[in-house]
């Protein structure tokens, strides 16, 4: 028997779900991002750290994003636009549950691809057409995916991260979101 090693440590996630199944207030994360106006439409957005397993927690390295938007809206186009670090989320959530499902269900990958694609009309976010809504109308996900498994199986793993998916739950699915503006 070949032994899978897809870099995933599934014995860890599955350790971690039995200890959570007992101890649910331990399994309450809260995820931030800290955006930094810069210019025109370009943002700065930091991500450092998050609460989880009841404290404070830091990453080993912050991480720094750019956010603006291409040149024929009359930006700077010095990073993607936000609606883009949408689907980035989306498109990695998704490979990394593939990745996970096959190192749990000992399917050896040789490699994985997603593209993901958001129809998004503009007119709705330019004002130009108050029918029209703010953010993508369809999004679709393609996987191309090499891996010592059928593709009824490949089907199942996609499927299973799809199952599994946080960010792709927050797309399908309706979010609370509270906008406030802290006091002066």
């Amino acid at each position: 028997m070949t032994t899978v090693t897809n870099g995933v440590n599934v014995q860890a996630l599955l350790d971690a779900r039995e200890v959570l199944k007992g101890a649910p207030e331990a399994a309450q994360f809260t995820w931030r991002a800290s955006a930094t106006w810069q210019n025109g439409v370009h943002s700065q957005i930091k991500v450092d750290s998050f609460f989880g397993l009841g404290e404070e927690k830091a990453h080993k390295q912050e991480s720094v994003f750019e956010a603006d938007h291409p040149e024929i809206f009359a930006a700077t186009d010095k990073g993607i636009t936000p609606i883009e670090y949408l689907i980035v989320g989306l498109a990695s959530c998704l490979t990394a549950g593939v990745a996970s499902v096959a190192e749990n269900r000992g399917i050896q990958l040789r490699s994985v691809t997603s593209t993901v694609e958001g129809a998004h009309d503009i007119r709705g976010i330019l004002g130009a057409d108050s029918d029209v809504r703010n953010g993508y109308n369809d999004i679709k996900v393609t996987f191309n995916i090499d891996a010592d498994a059928s593709q009824e199986d490949i089907e199942a793993l996609v499927a299973q991260s799809q199952k599994r998916s946080a960010v792709y739950d927050a797309l399908a699915n309706p979010t609370n979101v509270t906008v406030e503006v802290a006091p002066k």
